[in-house]
């Protein structure tokens, strides 16, 4: 590990089987491991022997400065996101407060399985055609922007994973959501829902855009929304992608 390097690594779901190769090797060579507690936890068993340095939730700034200092003094780090490094995660951030540096370090992103893959595969196969993945979260983004994002990708017909759909004190948006689909692609809509993508105690529910159990929703289901061309086939959920299959 070359000492101007800061590795931003995607652990993906967090099941181990579901780590890259490439993620594995840096955190078992890397000296200090930087991230969220939750995810910390979901790699334990890489983790043992080596130094840890943990923030809560809404810490990332705070977290990320510090791996760089760790960084800058000559010391091997990587920062861990759920998923993938670079979608939702923390090499942007790691990117940008290296914007300004005089000497910046190298940051080094190492893929990981992102959410919507994770859920895609426990549904079926759902992202065979174009799709886009938004975020519900207002937390970085107005609740005007994810409007208009939604209204766009609803009249777009494509398919739609959502992210940080719902959670405690946010419960009006993702029912807002949902009725725009309806409003664009009918109530018969499919849809699906899973929880715990990718680890212990994952669930699966596959129906329609009028039967989705928004009330069962929350931070850790992904919500994905078929296009005109989604079908449950054989109960799973599978977006045809345009090739002629004889029967």
């Amino acid at each position: 590990m070359e000492n101007k390097d800061i590795y931003a690594v995607g652990i993906g779901p967090g099941k181990a089987e579901l780590l890259t190769f490439e993620a594995r090797r840096v955190l078992e060579n890397v000296e200090v491991i930087v991230g969220y507690r939750p995810y910390l936890e979901l790699i334990a068993e890489l983790t043992r022997g080596k130094e840890m340095v943990s923030t809560g939730m809404r810490g990332e700034v705070a977290r990320c400065r510090r791996a760089l200092e760790i960084a800058r003094s000559g010391r091997s780090v990587a920062v861990v996101s759920s998923g993938d490094a670079g979608i939702y995660g923390m090499a942007g951030l790691l990117l940008e407060l290296e914007e300004k540096s005089e000497e910046p370090l190298n940051v080094v992103v190492v893929p990981g399985i992102t959410a919507a893959s994770t859920a895609a595969a426990a549904l079926g196969a759902p992202l065979m055609n174009d799709f886009v993945v938004l975020s519900l979260s207002d937390q970085l983004t107005p609740v005007a922007d994810i409007r208009n994002r939604i209204q766009a990708v609803a009249a777009a017909d494509l398919v739609c994973v959502l992210y940080n759909p719902q959670s405690r004190t946010r419960r009006e948006l993702l029912r807002e959501v949902i009725d725009e689909f309806i409003r664009h692609r009918g109530p018969g809509m499919v849809a699906g829902t899973v929880r715990n993508a990718g680890r212990e105690g994952e669930q699966c529910w596959l129906g329609t855009l009028a039967e989705l159990p928004v009330d069962e929703v929350d931070m850790l289901t992904v919500v994905l929304v078929g296009n005109s061309k989604t079908a449950i086939v054989n109960r799973r959920m599978v977006t045809r992608r345009g090739y002629t299959v004889e029967k």
